[in-house]
């Protein structure tokens, strides 16, 4: 059987606390549990058992170099629902100071941020499969939210026959 997708991923970061903090009051997860130098957290619309891991690495930990130097994961990729929820996470990522780029990549609308141990991760939309033309190519390009919104609606399901299955 191949594999079917991604179940969760584990991050070694410096503080668990601030990192526990960062990932549910930026993106919503809610902690699952907690063990001293660790946390399991799922996202607000799964059901998965967890979504993501941290674990402690220590104050004394570097950064990560991966990418800049050496080989290792660049980001992980969240996706939201509706663009309006993406415009909220962008705001605030913003607020935070965490948010580093956003891009239009045809299909899929995306925001770049890093958490407080500057790992990078993306959060994204994707165009659901009805709504895709010829004209959505790869590419990267700067994203104008206000202009994806009134293109395809702030409460459009995205992901539908892409990531996410048409509802029977």
């Amino acid at each position: 059987m191949p594999i079917q997708r991604l179940n969760h991923a584990v991050l070694h970061v410096r503080d668990v606390d601030a990192s526990v903090a960062f990932y549910t009051e930026a993106l919503g997860f809610r902690v699952k549990v907690a063990l001293p130098g660790a946390a399991f957290l799922q996202a607000a619309g799964s059901t998965n058992d967890h979504d993501l891991g941290l674990f402690a690495a220590g104050s004394r930990a570097g950064a990560s170099t991966a990418g800049h130097g050496t080989v290792g994961l660049y980001h992980l990729a969240w996706e939201v629902d509706t663009l309006a929820e993406l415009h909220r996470i962008a705001d605030v990522l913003t607020e935070r100071g965490a948010l580093v780029g956003a891009s239009d990549h045809g299909t899929t609308k995306a925001l770049y941020a890093r958490d407080p141990d500057g790992l990078e991760f993306e959060v994204s939309w994707l165009v659901p499969a009805e709504l895709l033309t010829p004209d959505l190519t790869m590419r990267t390009s700067p994203l104008d939210l206000d202009a994806e919104i009134a293109r395809y609606g702030a409460d459009t399901p995205g992901g539908i026959g892409v990531s996410v299955p048409v509802p029977s």
